[in-house]
């Protein structure tokens, strides 16, 4: 069963982490300009968090015909959950300093897999500012054993994408810049996938980097009641926060982990330019 409550605040997590079953911790560290946050947990991360690699463990390498970071085997993210300590039952809290993309991701790939788990709203500065403690060091849990069962939330392949950006509603969760083709700075093309519409993801947060509040997203996405919805972002990552935004509003938004990498480099997919669909 996954979690029917997808965010979780700093202080109700401090009461849960003193409680006899506390929920396992995941700390996702990873920016575009340091993939590898494992230099970063170190120097201080909630206590028993564990530390996990989103290119090394939250997504595949493959082709660039199948985007930046395509999802994983099963068997590949069964062995994860595993080194990650979890057993089938746990409840898991996952959080990272960077808008909660990353925990996102993570958030996205254990409750497709049948694993209850939550994020931590607001993230790692939440929790400080909140006064809670950091550890140093790597934390090491006894080897988990978790069966995941992938399949729980709805995705979208590229020509999936394709005819619901024609008949349904994708959202394209990319900054206005790169929607519109003004810049691209790590895919072939710049531009969106035509019909798709711009919903950038920071628009769902607060200044703090939390989520905006249940009732201002169902307000913004009021529009979206009744139809088929998708996201996608640059290579799945972002995209995948917008699923989070949109279920926290009230709607199970279907993820194109392949999104704009995969497009832009597969020959004979058209591209949109401007601020339009």
């Amino acid at each position: 069963m996954t979690s029917p409550t997808p965010l979780v605040d700093a202080s109700a997590l401090a009461v849960e982490l003193s409680s006899p079953t506390p929920p396992v911790l995941l700390d996702i560290r990873y920016r575009l300009d340091a993939p590898d946050g494992s230099a970063a947990y170190a120097a201080g991360h909630l206590p028993g968090a564990v530390y996990v690699s989103l290119d090394d463990e939250l997504a595949a390498h493959g082709d660039p015909g199948e985007g930046r970071h395509p999802l994983p085997s099963a068997a590949a993210f069964q062995r994860a959950v595993r080194r990650w300590g979890i057993d089938d039952g746990d409840e898991v809290v996952v959080y990272d300093d960077w808008n909660s993309f990353a925990a996102a991701r993570a958030w996205w790939m254990l409750t497709d897999a049948g694993i209850a788990a939550r994020v931590l709203d607001g993230g790692l500065g939440a929790w400080t500012r909140s006064g809670g403690a950091l550890q140093t060091g790597v934390v090491t849990r006894p080897a988990g054993t978790a069966t995941v069962r992938p399949g729980r939330r709805r995705r979208l392949d590229i020509d999936d994408a394709a005819a619901l950006a024609r008949d349904g509603v994708l959202l394209d969760a990319r900054a206005p810049e790169r929607y519109r083709g003004d810049i691209e700075p790590l895919d072939p093309a710049a531009g969106h996938i035509p019909g798709a519409r711009n919903a950038p993801t920071t628009a769902n947060l607060d200044p703090d980097g939390r989520f905006r509040p249940a009732e201002a997203l169902r307000a913004a996405y009021a529009d979206l009641d009744g139809l088929p919805v998708g996201v996608y972002c640059g290579s799945g990552v972002t995209a995948a926060h917008a699923v989070l935004a949109l279920r926290v509003a009230g709607h199970d938004a279907a993820l194109y982990p392949g999104s704009w990498s995969q497009w832009s480099n597969t020959p004979g997919r058209p591209v949109a330019i401007g601020d339009r669909p």
